[in-house]
């Protein structure tokens, strides 16, 4: 994965040293999922002229959280950014401050704006408002973290997941005017106000999911 204009010797480092990291999350904070928040991140940076190799690494580091508790990823990822004494290579102090705040700004439940452009890319770009992959992540992480509960009630979590975040009422907030996340978040709040086209979605991820897992 070479990612338009970042330093070659930074992407070999990422991908060599950090992404493999992912294969121990669950299977909605995994590779695929750093890798198409890497590429929206990508994208982002291009419209907006933000440096490529900040973003790359903000996109790159922004759930290593999850190697811990998941209510403070953000923050536990921050830290793991700035104790990197490796980017120091790449970056200033500066630069890997205004990182670390970015990976702390990420998450979608925040009660406030990202403190700069960067945090507001790498949240843009984590939102994945992309409507069936909104569903099977939710499905993903809901299977993988609640093990004990029944279809019945995974699909009550699921509901209501998708109305605290992501409905009208929702807290998901985007903070790049005219990004592609905006039609997609319409597309999906649509789905969320039929009550049987939702439970269909969450029926086809559903199955699909524990069939994955009972092999």
């Amino acid at each position: 994965m070479i990612y338009n204009t970042a330093s070659l010797d930074l992407v070999e480092f990422v991908e060599t040293q950090i992404l493999p990291q992912y294969a121990n999350f669950d299977r909605a904070h995994n590779m695929e999922h750093v890798t198409r928040v890497i590429r929206r991140s990508t994208e982002l940076a291009m419209k907006t002229g933000a440096d490529m190799n900040m973003v790359y690494t903000i996109a790159a580091y922004h759930d290593l959280g999850m190697s811990g508790p998941r209510a403070v990823h953000h923050i536990t990822g921050g830290k793991i950014l700035a104790n990197d004494a490796r980017l120091k290579k790449w970056f200033s102090a500066e630069q890997i401050k205004i990182m670390k705040e970015a990976v702390e700004d990420h998450r979608a439940s925040a009660s406030r704006a990202p403190r700069s452009l960067y945090g507001k890319i790498v949240a843009e770009a984590d939102r994945d408002i992309v409507p069936e992959v909104v569903f099977q992540r939710t499905v993903q992480f809901g299977l993988a973290n609640y093990p004990e509960l029944d279809k019945e009630q995974h699909w009550q979590r699921f509901k209501e997941h998708m109305d605290q975040k992501y409905s009208a009422n929702g807290y998901i907030r985007l903070w790049i005017p005219g990004s592609p996340n905006e039609e997609k978040l319409k597309e999906l709040r649509d789905i969320i106000a039929d009550s049987r086209l939702l439970r269909s979605k969450f029926d086809t991820y559903y199955e699909s999911e524990t069939k994955i897992e009972e092999k």
